[in-house]
């Protein structure tokens, strides 16, 4: 779901991963016709990196 959230609505999917600021500068760049393909792939890497996050995390708790 997130995923799909990413790549229609960019800057959304950043305010659920807990980076409003990033959310933010992605709004803007997302306001521009050109910026949206880029804004896009900016928020399926972050979330990329988000759940690359979490499985560390996950990982590192278990020890």
């Amino acid at each position: 779901m997130r995923l799909l959230l990413a790549l229609l609505l960019p800057w959304l999917q950043f305010f659920t991963i807990g980076r409003p600021f990033a959310g933010i500068f992605c709004l803007i760049l997302q306001l521009t016709l050109i910026g949206w393909i880029p804004a896009a792939i900016w928020s399926v890497y972050a979330l990329s990196q988000y759940k690359t996050d979490q499985k560390i995390n996950k990982a590192m708790a278990g020890r």
